[in-house]
């Protein structure tokens, strides 16, 4: 089997940026997050926004990427989302899922 080339290996990576609006913030959305996305693989970032917002970046396999772009259309439990941006990046090669400050 041929070795990917770092354009096929990006081509195979999908990367996009989230902002979600509603009462997201002291839910557990950054943990539940970061959960998730564990759960599915998926490389990035989340942080709450100074103006009542979450933030997050998801980077993986296409399909892994957008359940989570879906899972931030309802969140955990306690939260109640109003509306998701989502943005397509460039992928960087992200590994990890942090929960940043």
């Amino acid at each position: 089997m041929p070795e990917l080339t770092p354009a096929d290996a990006a081509a195979a990576r999908r990367r996009v940026r989230v902002v979600v609006t509603g009462d997201v913030q002291g839910v557990g959305f950054r943990w539940s997050a970061r959960r998730e996305a564990e759960e599915r693989g998926v490389a990035g970032w989340v942080r709450n926004r100074p103006d009542g917002r979450v933030e997050a970046v998801f980077e993986g396999i296409p399909d892994a990427v957008d359940a989570m772009v879906s899972w931030c259309r309802t969140g955990p439990r306690w939260a109640t989302v109003s509306d998701v941006d989502v943005v397509d990046e460039a992928p960087e090669g992200a590994s990890g899922f942090d929960i940043e400050r």
